[in-house]
């Protein structure tokens, strides 16, 4: 691997220098943390990252290379990647390249050997950045402050547009050891920067699926005479997506089963006249402590999100379902009498715990409750 100089630059004036890795050039984004300790391309794939430049607080990372069995969509979402350090061996037999010519192929921007401690204690204490990653020769570090700048932030940005399938497609491949079981259930799927093991696990329950790109109408989506709407994950504001909280508006009016992931969720809670709110630097790991309210009981789960969902915005008709043990933020909410519900984690996990994934079999439980009342 040829080693080039490399620069992380925060809005605030800080300069982190390293070693590049990857592809060289310039790139910028909001700089966020990520505390999981494995999972890395699961991590890079995620569309709900998009414009952001992640962090990997684990301090040894590429251990395990890249195989493209375990991408979460096709493309790295991540305007970058800063690690601490990079493995310089690889030990697994999926192997098919390593990291840093991973990065180089999908013209992706990453730097190691920096001190993630440092830069993590600074997004905690000030909150997210506007950040660049520069690399190459002759670097200017004034410049490459200014390319950080040149960033406004996530709020205001629709981005789910930008990430969504561009085409309605079918989805038919399950998890590698999931059975999947019987159900005559069909589920629409709005694609908001949706990650391939949510559709598995959706397979694996039985359904037939349609994948529909973000900006579908709910007519379009009737026309697939659903039992149910999934609302996936996805990256950006969620306020600026109007079309998407009109078509699950519609779909309220017409008490369509409804189950929501990360953006999903919050764009669920805005359709029903909630408010959302950027956070100071969201949640980003696999290894967050969330609580059911209900049954009391603790789960431990993945997130990746930079706005959660105001819980004095909600009327009375909503019920907060889970929440946050970091921080008290809303993670889970539910109509009290109709068949809508969400979660702002993901726990499709991916990488991360299975705690959360009774959340799938509640979807299920509400489509079978709405097919007995339509029946009767």
């Amino acid at each position: 691997m040829s080693k080039h100089k490399a620069i992380l630059a925060l809005e605030d004036g800080t300069i982190f220098e390293g070693i590049g890795i990857g592809a060289s050039g310039q790139t910028n984004g909001e700089v966020v943390f990520n505390t999981s300790m494995s999972g890395y391309q699961e991590i890079l794939t995620d569309p709900s990252y998009a414009k952001q430049i992640v962090t990997l607080t684990y301090p040894h990372i590429g251990n395990t290379g890249i195989n493209e069995e375990d991408n979460e969509s096709e493309n790295i979402w991540c305007s970058g990647l800063v690690i601490r350090s990079l493995s310089q061996v690889e030990s697994n037999w999926r192997k098919e390249e390593t990291l840093s010519a991973y990065l180089a192929r999908k013209d992706i921007l990453g730097i190691s050997d920096i001190d993630t401690r440092k830069l993590t204690r600074i997004i905690r204490n000030t909150g997210a950045q506007s950040a660049s990653i520069v690399s190459g020769k002759n670097i200017d570090k004034n410049k490459a402050i200014s390319i950080a700048r040149e960033f406004k932030g996530l709020g205001g940005l629709d981005l789910a547009k930008k990430v969504t399938t561009s085409t309605c497609y079918d989805w038919k491949k399950g998890t590698w050891r999931g059975l999947k079981k019987k159900s005559k259930f069909k589920v629409a799927v709005l694609d908001f920067g949706i990650k391939k093991n949510i559709l598995r696990i959706l397979v694996d329950q039985g359904y037939e699926l349609k994948v529909f790109p973000a900006k579908t109408s709910s007519a379009e989506i009737l026309e697939f005479s659903p039992d149910g709407v999934f609302l996936s994950n996805g990256p950006g504001d969620p306020e600026p997506c109007t079309y998407a909280i009109k078509t699950i508006t519609n779909l309220c009016d017409l008490e369509m089963p409804l189950f929501g992931i990360c953006l999903g969720h919050q764009l669920l809670a805005l359709s029903m006249g909630g408010k959302t709110s950027k956070m100071k630097f969201g949640h980003h790991g696999a290894n967050h402590p969330v609580q059911d309210l209900k049954t009391k009981k603790v789960a431990v789960s993945s997130q990746n999100h930079g706005f959660t969902v105001e819980e004095d915005s909600l009327s009375e008709e909503i019920e907060v379902t889970h929440k946050s043990l970091f921080d008290g933020t809303v993670q889970g909410i539910q109509h009290v009498s109709k068949p809508f519900f969400s979660f702002q984690g993901h726990p499709e996990a991916s990488p991360g715990p299975h705690d959360l994934k009774y959340l799938f079999e509640r979807f299920d439980e509400n489509m079978s409750k709405n097919a007995k009342k339509k029946r009767h």
